[in-house]
């Protein structure tokens, strides 16, 4: 096997055989859980051992302290006696009275070769520690709505990389949340991005997403410490692109024994594709250390394991500004976007060397049209993967060709076209509507993957009050019912808010 392919095929280096094709699931009634299959291989075996075993590991475990709420843990799945401390060390760097909602569990597969992924969707997982609950409404959804994910059972019954995190999670939680276990089938940047795209609705902070995956496969110790080390920082600039070309290039290192730079690197590639969408999220190291360092290991040939976490940085509103002729020359592109497109079809062409550092930020924002002083048109995007000023044109297009509510924008039109933007501030999840300020605070509304927002604009044009505003987003925006929000999770954002003059 050359070193390429050795880097392409890694998440099926225990395979015995290499199943092609995608087998489509079927939304699952039938409750048939998943037992244990390397109970007694790669951990102990019987809950008492077990326990005893982890509380071992997370008595030596060396948590890291991040500032914010943990969103995601990268953590390894080798057996408990080689990467259990750093396993342990990622864990136990959540407080144990954090509270969840769901724990995503994204690996790559070992032993099976199939398009997209699977999610579990038959039933629960069970361990020595007892059953671990899987949300099989969010797994179906996840089937029924996208086309790359489906359930394959055999994607799970031998895989162990999900496995083995169970356990970790039974013992350090109190009250284990519902898990939703996801196993990639495809090693490809196009798979990642599609999985994300998949996965970026429950990409929130209620929601903890664990990636199981070990770093480089074989070689001696001195070349596994400094490989892991470029690939660590890689991870650390929140940049897929980056860390993608750091394993191509680790892969063809002349290397003595590697196989892999990185066994699941397709699974952390598709969280970094949503992490880097994310403007208030970072990455810190918990803990590096590989088999070599057990004593069991032989530091000839060895497996690298990373913890890292991901958490939630606390930005206060006024982390993004913009002054007046920035603002002045986001309207002259949402303006020339509209005329030329609604005109020609075609985007006009924008010299971006010539924008002020603050248009390249990549924060989100909304377009809305107005024509007589009524709604013409309005759409936004939160999570951008685009600087600002192509965020506008998006948006400006959008607005005006793709708002259900209203016809495409016509030519005759356009004089009488008025454009108001709003560039947007980190959601903030509230626990409180007490939260919410009406006027000041824009609403976001989100509940078994639906969703809907209003800008903070929408109390003043409306007069509706905080209850008004939530019941209106939550039936007419988010389409869960008037009461819906009450058993919602809610977010916040403010809204740096400006218009166009002299055109109504």
């Amino acid at each position: 096997m050359t070193r390429n392919r050795s880097f392409q095929y890694c998440t099926v280096l225990m395979a015995a055989f290499l199943i092609q094709g995608m087998i489509r699931g079927q939304e699952s009634t039938a409750q048939h859980d998943r037992s244990p299959a390397f109970a007694g291989t790669f951990y102990p075996g019987n809950k008492q051992a077990l326990n005893a075993n982890l509380k071992e590991l997370f008595a030596t475990a060396s948590p890291a302290s991040p500032e914010g709420r943990i969103r995601t843990l990268i953590v390894p799945h080798a057996g408990y006696p080689y990467s259990g401390v750093v396993a342990a060390s990622g864990y136990k760097t959540i407080p144990q009275d954090a509270h969840y909602k769901n724990i995503f569990i994204i690996a790559s597969s070992h032993r099976e070769h199939f398009a997209g992924a699977s999610v579990y969707a038959a039933g629960n997982y069970l361990t020595p520690l007892g059953v671990a609950r899987v949300n099989r409404q969010v797994a179906n959804t996840l089937i029924r709505e996208n086309r790359n994910i489906s359930f394959l059972e055999k994607a799970h019954d031998r895989e162990h990389s999900i496995e083995v995190q169970i356990p970790f999670l039974q013992y350090h939680f109190p009250k284990l949340p519902p898990i939703v276990p996801i196993v990639m089938g495809t090693s490809s940047p196009e798979a990642a991005r599609s999985l994300a795209t998949a996965l970026m609705p429950y990409f929130t902070p209620e929601n903890l997403f664990i990636i199981s995956s070990d770093f480089s496969h074989y070689p001696a110790y001195k070349d596994a410490v400094r490989l892991d080390r470029l690939t660590g920082e890689a991870i650390l600039k929140k940049d897929p692109e980056l860390f993608y070309r750091t394993l191509q290039k680790n892969s063809r290192e002349p290397v003595p024994n590697l196989a892999t730079p990185c066994c699941g690197w397709s699974s952390i590639l598709t969280m970094l594709y949503m992490a880097e969408r994310t403007d208030n999220m970072e990455f810190s190291p918990v803990i590096y250390k590989n088999s070599g360092d057990s004593p069991i290991g032989d530091k000839n040939r060895v497996v690298g394991y990373w913890a890292i976490a991901g958490y939630e940085t606390t930005p206060g509103s006024d982390t993004f500004t913009l002054n007046e002729q920035e603002k002045e020359t986001l309207l002259k592109i949402s303006r020339n976007t509209l005329e030329t497109y609604i005109q020609t079809g075609d985007l006009p062409r924008i010299e971006d060397k010539t924008l002020p550092p603050a248009l390249k930020q990549e924060t989100g924002a909304f377009v809305t049209l107005h024509m007589g002083g009524r709604l013409r048109g309005c759409i936004g995007n939160f999570a951008p993967d685009k600087p600002l000023y192509m965020v506008v044109q998006e948006m400006t297009v959008a607005a005006a060709t793709r708002d259900i509510r209203f016809a495409p924008v016509e030519p005759p039109e356009l004089p009488y076209i008025h454009i108001e933007i709003s560039v947007l501030t980190p959601l903030k999840k509230i626990e409180s509507i007490d939260e919410f300020q009406p006027g000041k605070h824009g609403i976001y509304i989100t509940k078994d993957g639906r969703s809907g927002t209003y800008l903070p604009q929408v109390a003043v044009e409306t007069g509706w009050n905080r209850e008004e505003l939530l019941g209106h987003c939550s039936r007419e925006k988010a389409k869960i019912g008037w009461d819906g929000w009450k058993e919602a999770d809610l977010y916040v954002y403010e809204a740096i808010v400006f218009e166009e003059e002299n055109k109504q």
